[in-house]
């Protein structure tokens, strides 16, 4: 049942902007729209509806302090048909409307370490264009009183299935897509595993917690960092001050953290004003 569930929320989380109600869920599960939505509250506390509004709104969140796009805008990528809907409820999530939101955030934001002289030595980036690639990853969501960023460092004690993957991929080159970070979240989680080759993808055998994911060609910001700790500071630097420098802004697309024996990189998606 918890592969199943994990599933249903991965596939919540990917039609954000999709009017496919819970019934098309059932149906790509085999399950009756009940049977759904008693599993998935089992699971998460929250109905699927329920908590696919969370993702929406928490989506929102992250594009109106990390991007220039309109209200509008964002409001048609979280999947809401009008300006208005999406207004009051986010109103009723967040307490402010989204404008106030951004005003807000985008001022708090600029204290951290390393903006506006605060302290610190601003980190040193770099603007790439990583190739497409593959991955195996499994998802794994935030335990009570765990964080986040030390769950990296452990993943596979905590991954599903994954003593049945190689040698070579347990303890290879791993990536983790923080969809969380560094904005606070009800429902964090993390997709998190090893990259892969691309000749490898066929003659794998997934465990029935991973899935493979692709990768696309795409502009990064890319810092290396020697602790997991100082991700979120460092993406608040970016945001507020780095890629406007370049002409850049954040994507909205979760952060992607690669690291082995030695290095961490941290890839943060971004695109052009």
């Amino acid at each position: 049942m918890y592969n199943e569930m994990m599933r249903a929320e991965i596939w919540l989380q990917d039609h954000l902007d999709s009017q496919q109600g819970i019934e098309d869920l059932a149906s790509r599960l085999g399950y009756s729209t009940s049977q759904v939505r008693r599993r998935f509250k089992q699971c998460f506390g929250l109905s699927p509806s329920a908590y696919r509004d969370t993702l929406r709104l928490e989506k929102a969140a992250r594009l109106l302090a990390f991007t220039p796009f309109s209200i509008q805008t964002i409001a048609s990528r979280c999947g809401y048909r009008n300006h208005s809907a999406f207004s009051r409820a986010f109103q009723r999530y967040h307490n402010q409307t989204p404008r106030q939101y951004r005003q807000a955030l985008r001022l708090k934001l600029h204290h951290n370490p390393y903006c506006q002289g605060h302290g610190g030595d601003p980190p040193k980036y770099e603007i790439r264009k990583a190739p497409s690639r593959q991955a195996l990853v499994t998802r794994l969501y935030r335990k009570e009183r765990s964080h986040p960023l030390r769950v990296l460092r452990k993943w596979a004690n905590h991954a599903k299935g994954v003593e049945s993957l190689p040698d070579r991929l347990r303890h290879g080159q791993t990536i983790a897509l923080m969809h969380n970070i560094p904005l606070p979240s009800d429902v964090e989680r993390i997709d998190v595993g090893p990259l892969i080759n691309g000749n490898e993808a066929p003659g794998l055998a997934i465990p029935a917690s991973f899935r493979l994911l692709n990768l696309p060609a795409q502009q990064h910001a890319c810092v290396e960092l020697e602790s997991l700790e100082n991700i979120p500071d460092v993406i608040l630097y970016l945001v507020c001050e780095g890629l406007p420098k370049e002409s850049l802004h954040a994507s909205g697309e979760a952060v992607q953290v690669e690291w082995d024996a030695k290095n961490v990189l941290v890839r943060l998606p971004v695109q052009h004003a």
